[in-house]
């Protein structure tokens, strides 16, 4: 594949980038969030609807493009609902759902009026009511309507409906999340489609860590080249720069395997295996370069109000978000054993 980005990848990020540079707040000390102004802000300049299909009002784009969207919701740590919203329920949606459920739910996302949330465990159906419960499911709090999985299908349910129950919940990064009960709760279904959702939400959580980590090494390196200890910069110390260099190698193994993987998703050839492994250095390199981050920052690194802690907390949510490396090593394990 080619590796270099499309002009309407580069073109979306760029505009991504400026909006959530002047757009997007951050409170080191919140309980969670959803950054209304920001997502609005995307919503009207057309970033929200630009990576979708051309029947929606969209740009016509897809996968490639909404992964550099989510490259820069990374680098800006903003709290706004694209993967979930967009990457996933609303992508899900227009390729699944009936006119009717694209008018009501997807349109007013793309607007940046509502928000859909994702939660792909825990629950079943009866009858097409369903019930279960699932834990830390991002932006919860906020969300208007939810796709959950059952064990063989995928349904939409609406978060003003009876037996629905959101519990705010804290992440350590403080990012929106919530405890997501349903009671018997009447769902419109749209096939077998978990594995579907659940693929393209792990290819765009490594998009999102891609962001997170390309940031965080680029605020590292110049805090390394301006900070000195007995007179010099720390960034001329070996040990230094071999772990910048590292942190380097890190970044760009998340880059490669990250639009592999979402490159065989949008080709529709089998991406199981390029996925599980994007997601796997998604999880061990961020881990890596946000301790990286935080060691190189010193005392600084730590301190709760320094925008260097944001990317170190933000990289831990994602490094578990959807399966730590181990999970996805077990998973290529399994995948390889069943190839002939």
């Amino acid at each position: 594949m080619d590796f270099t980005p499309s002009e309407a990848s580069a073109d979306l990020a760029a505009l991504a980038r400026r909006l959530l540079a002047d757009k997007a707040t951050h409170d080191p000390h919140g309980t969670g969030g959803f950054d209304t102004v920001a997502w609005t802000a995307l919503g009207q300049a057309g970033v929200l609807d630009a990576a979708l299909p051309s029947s929606l009002g969209g740009g016509g784009f897809g996968l490639l493009e909404q992964c550099a969207v989510l490259t820069e919701v990374g680098r800006a740590v903003a709290a706004v609902p694209y993967l979930p919203s967009i990457t996933m329920a609303a992508s899900a949606l227009a390729e699944f759902g009936t006119p009717e459920l694209v008018d009501r739910w997807v349109l007013p996302v793309l607007r940046g009026e509502r928000v859909l949330a994702v939660a792909l465990s825990g629950f079943t159906a009866s009858d097409g009511r369903v019930s279960g419960t699932q834990t830390a499911v991002p932006f919860a709090a906020f969300a208007h309507g939810f796709l959950v999985a059952t064990a063989d299908e995928v349904f939409l349910v609406d978060a003003a409906a009876s037996g629905v129950s959101v519990r705010p919940q804290q992440t350590v990064d403080h990012a929106d999340a919530g405890l997501l009960s349903l009671s018997e709760v009447p769902g419109v279904s749209l096939g077998d489609i978990g594995e579907w959702l659940r693929l393209r939400g792990t290819v765009g959580v490594c998009a999102q860590q891609l962001g997170v980590v390309e940031r965080a090494l680029e605020l590292t390196a110049a805090y390394a080249a301006e900070r000195k200890q007995f007179d010099h910069v720390i960034g001329g110390f070996q040990a230094v720069r071999q772990r910048l260099a590292d942190a380097y190698l890190d970044v760009e193994a998340v880059r490669l395997t990250t639009q592999q993987a979402a490159w065989q998703l949008t080709a529709a050839v089998p991406a199981a295996e390029a996925v599980a492994t994007a997601k796997f250095w998604a999880a061990e390199a961020g881990h890596r370069v946000a301790h990286t981050a935080v060691h190189v920052h010193g005392g600084v690194g730590i301190d709760v109000d320094h925008v260097v802690h944001r990317y170190f907390t933000a990289a831990k949510r994602l490094e578990f978000q959807l399966g730590p490396a181990t999970h996805q090593l077990l998973a290529l394990g399994d995948l390889l054993a069943r190839e002939p």
